[in-house]
C-alpha cells in the first residue's frame, strides 16, 4: 500500500547533502548503479534511486506498522546514536544506539536473561538505602552496565520483524545476524557500501547528521501512519 503522505522533496534532499558520496578510491563496485557521476575525486548518487528505495522502505514499514510488527533502529556511531534513539522514541520502536552485543539476536535466550536481571535490578532501585557502601557500589555498577547496553531494549519480549541499519560499516555484526536470522534489514548505503547484504538498501550519505535526520523523519512518519491505520 502506497503511502499519500510521504513527502519526498528533492530539492530538500539536495540541501541536506544526501546525495554526497565518499572518494572514488573507496567506491564499492557494487554501488555502481547507484551512482550518479563523479565529481572533485568524489562520488555523487543518484537521488531517482534514493527516492525510489525511501519510498519502498516506507510502504513497507507502513504495511507492517499496520500488521502490528515490530521495529528496532540501530546506529551506534557517534553521528547516529543521538538520531537512532530519538526516532525510536518518536516512533515508538526498540534501538541500539551504545554498542552492539555480540549475539543480541542470535543468542536471543541470554539476551533475555539479561533483560530480566536488568528489570529485577531497577525494580530493586528504592531499596539501595539498605544496602552497605560495598554492595550499593556494585549493585550501581551492575545495574549502569545493563543500562548502558539494553536501555534502548528493555521493552522488547522477543526478536524484532525489522531492523533499520543506519550505518552499515559499522553495524555489520548486527546485520549479519540479522540475515541469519531471516530478519528483514533495510540500510542506508553511502558509495562505499554493499547494497546487496541487505534487503532494502537506500543510497544516501550516511556520515552526515542531515541525511540521516531526513530519512528517518519519514520512517516514523511511515510507522506512525501504519500505527494509525491499525
Amino acid at each position: 500500500m502506497k503511502i499519500k503522505n510521504l513527502n519526498l522533496n528533492i530539492k530538500k534532499m539536495i540541501k541536506v547533502g544526501i546525495h554526497f558520496g565518499h572518494k572514488t578510491k573507496k567506491r564499492n563496485p557494487k554501488m555502481a548503479p547507484y551512482i550518479l557521476k563523479e565529481r572533485k575525486n568524489s562520488h555523487l548518487l543518484n537521488l531517482n534511486y534514493t527516492t525510489h528505495f525511501l519510498s519502498q522502505a516506507c510502504d513497507f514499514l507502513f504495511d507492517a506498522s499496520k500488521k502490528g510488527k515490530q521495529f528496532m533502529i540501530v546506529g551506534t556511531k557517534n553521528h547516529t546514536t543521538d538520531a537512532a534513539k530519538l526516532a525510536a522514541l518518536a516512533a515508538r520502536c526498540h534501538y541500539v544506539n551504545k554498542k552492539w552485543l555480540a549475539g543480541m539476536l542470535t543468542n536471543w535466550f541470554t539476551t533475555e536473561t539479561r533483560l530480566n536481571k536488568f528489570k529485577s535490578l531497577t525494580k530493586q532501585k528504592n531499596m539501595e538505602d539498605r544496602f552497605t557502601k560495598k554492595e550499593a557500589a556494585i549493585f550501581n555498577r551492575d545495574l549502569n552496565k545493563l543500562q548502558n547496553d539494553l536501555e534502548g531494549i528493555r521493552y522488547m519480549t522477543e526478536l524484532p520483524d525489522i531492523v533499520i541499519i543506519l550505518d552499515q560499516k559499522g553495524e555489520y555484526t548486527a546485520i549479519r545476524e540479522c540475515k541469519r536470522l531471516g530478519i528483514p534489514t533495510i540500510c542506508l548505503v553511502d558509495t562505499d557500501c554493499d547494497p546487496n547484504i541487505v534487503d532494502i538498501p537506500i543510497p544516501a550519505n550516511d556520515d552526515g547528521r542531515g541525511p540521516i535526520q531526513l530519512v528517518l523523519n519519514e520512517f516514523i512518519s511511515a510507522i506512525r501512519a501504519g500505527k494509525e491505520k491499525k
